[in-house]
């Protein structure tokens, strides 16, 4: 194992490393935070849309079954 750090440099390596997972966690914060169910900061929104449209008019049938 120690010969890898003959061909890497131990510091860039480390870096390098942090930055990915860095960017790594933001991308998985931003991801969850743009869903419904996992937004912490403004939490789940209300389906004001789906409330708002009025139910339609029920139909009843006249045709008989066997």
């Amino acid at each position: 194992m120690w010969r890898i750090w003959r061909l890497f440099d131990p510091m860039r390596t480390m870096v390098a490393l942090a930055v990915f997972l860095f960017g790594l966690a933001v991308m998985i914060h931003l991801i969850l935070l743009s869903t419904n169910k996992f937004n912490w900061l403004d939490g789940p929104k209300k389906a004001t849309v789906a409330l708002a449209a009025p139910m339609p008019a029920a139909v009843s049938s006249t045709t008989a079954t066997k």
